[in-house]
C-alpha cells in the first residue's frame, strides 16, 4: 500500500481524496460543535443529490458551468499563468450568447453554435487583455483580471439597463433555436433545470487535454508556462503563447457564461454582485489537480455539495452554510499538500 502511495502519480491521485476526506471529517466536527447530528447531515446531503431524478438533474446542471470555469483556470495554470479573471469572462459571455440569442432569427443548426461562438469571444477577448499586457508589459496576469472582473459587471450591467431591459430587471427571453433547454431533459428529470450544456462542458474536456497533449501547440503553451527562457532560447515565441493562453482560458469561461444565459435562464438579469461560478472555478481546478478529467470530476463533488446543501438544510436543519465551510476545508488541504505528505510519511514510518 504505501509503496503505491509513494508513487508520483498514486500520490497525486491521494492528495485530493485525503483532501477531500479530512474536509467531510473537520465538517462533521464543526457540525458536532455547533450542536448538530453530523450523520444525519451527511445522510440529508446525499438525499439532495441522489435520492430524487430532479436532483440529479439540479446537480448535473450545477457542474455544468464549474467544469468550464475550472477549465478555464485550469488551462492558464498549464501554461504558467493565474486566471483570476474568470467570473469577469463568464459575465461577458454570458451577455454575448444571450445578445446573439435575441438578435437573429436563425435554423437552430447555425443560431446555437453561433451563440455558443460569441460568448466564447467575449469571453477569448476578455482573456486578450491581460494576456497580452503580461506578454508585452510584464504586467501581472493576477492584478489586471481582478480589475477586469469589475469592469465586466459594472459595464454589463450598464448594457443591459441602457439597451436590453424589460420589466424585471432583465433581458427578453432568447429565441427557442438559440436555447440550450431541452422539454425531453425536463420531464426526465422531474422538471428540473437540465439542459444540454452538459454535452458542451465534456466536449471542452476533450478539447483541453487534446490541445494541451496532443497538438504542437499544446506542448509550446507548456513549455512556456514551465520555463520563459528555456522556451525562447528553442525559437518559442514566448510573448505569442502567454497571450494565446489567456485567450483559450477566456473563451472556456466565456462558454460557461453561455451555458447560463442559453441554458439555466435563457436571459441575462441585471447582476447584483458577482455570480461566483468564476471563483469557485479556482476551487474547482485546484481539487482537480489542473486535469481535465479531474476538473471533470472535481465539478461534479461542488455541484453535489451545492445542491445537497439545500436539502441538508431542510431536512436536517443544519445552515447550508456549513457547506461552505467544508468547500474551504478541502481546498485548505489540497493547497497545503504538504500535510497529506506529512500524514503518508508517518503511515510509512509505522510501517502500516
Amino acid at each position: 500500500m504505501i509503496r503505491l502511495l509513494s508513487s508520483s502519480r498514486m500520490l497525486s491521485l491521494s492528495v485530493p481524496i485525503m483532501a477531500v476526506l479530512l474536509g467531510l471529517v473537520i465538517g462533521a466536527l464543526v457540525m458536532a460543535i455547533s450542536g448538530y447530528h453530523p450523520l444525519n447531515g451527511y445522510l440529508a446531503l446525499l438525499r439532495g443529490i441522489f435520492s430524487d431524478s430532479y436532483y440529479i438533474g439540479e446537480t448535473i446542471r450545477s457542474m455544468t458551468p464549474l467544469i468550464l470555469a475550472g477549465l478555464s483556470v485550469a488551462f492558464a495554470y498549464r501554461t504558467g499563468l493565474f486566471n483570476i479573471g474568470v467570473e469577469g469572462q463568464l459575465i461577458v459571455g454570458w451577455l454575448a450568447s444571450v445578445y446573439v440569442g435575441l438578435a437573429f432569427e436563425l435554423p437552430v443548426i447555425i443560431h446555437l453554435p453561433l451563440a455558443i461562438l460569441a460568448g466564447a469571444l467575449a469571453g477569448a477577448l476578455w482573456g486578450f487583455i491581460p494576456g497580452f499586457l503580461k506578454a508585452r508589459y510584464h504586467v501581472h496576469e493576477v492584478i489586471v483580471t481582478i480589475m477586469m472582473n469589475y469592469i465586466a459587471l459594472y459595464t454589463v450591467n450598464y448594457l443591459i439597463r441602457s439597451f436590453l431591459i424589460i420589466p424585471g430587471e432583465r433581458t427578453d427571453t432568447i429565441a427557442p433555436s438559440a436555447s440550450l433547454a431541452s422539454t425531453f431533459l425536463k420531464e426526465l428529470t422531474d422538471y428540473s433545470r437540465l439542459h444540454y450544456g452538459i454535452i458542451v462542458a465534456i466536449l471542452m474536456c476533450v478539447l483541453m487535454w487534446f490541445i494541451l497533449w496532443r497538438t504542437t501547440k499544446g506542448f509550446e503553451l507548456r513549455a512556456v508556462g514551465f520555463n520563459h527562457h528555456a522556451s525562447r532560447y528553442a525559437g518559442m515565441n514566448v510573448q505569442r503563447n502567454m497571450t494565446l493562453s489567456m485567450v483559450i482560458a477566456g473563451s472556456f469561461a466565456g462558454i460557461a457564461g453561455a451555458m447560463e444565459g442559453l441554458g439555466t435562464y435563457g436571459y441575462m438579469n441585471i447582476l447584483s454582485g458577482f455570480t461566483g461560478v468564476g471563483f469557485d472555478g479556482i476551487a474547482v481546478a485546484l481539487l482537480g489537480a489542473n486535469t481535465a478529467i479531474g476538473v471533470l470530476l472535481s465539478a461534479l463533488l461542488f455541484g453535489g455539495l451545492q445542491i445537497g446543501a439545500l436539502t441538508m438544510q431542510s431536512q436536517a436543519g443544519i445552515p447550508a452554510e456549513l457547506i461552505d465551510i467544508i468547500i474551504a476545508l478541502i481546498i485548505f488541504f489540497v493547497a497545503s499538500s504538504y500535510i497529506i505528505h506529512w500524514i503518508i510519511n508517518r503511515v510509512k514510518k509505522e510501517g502500516i
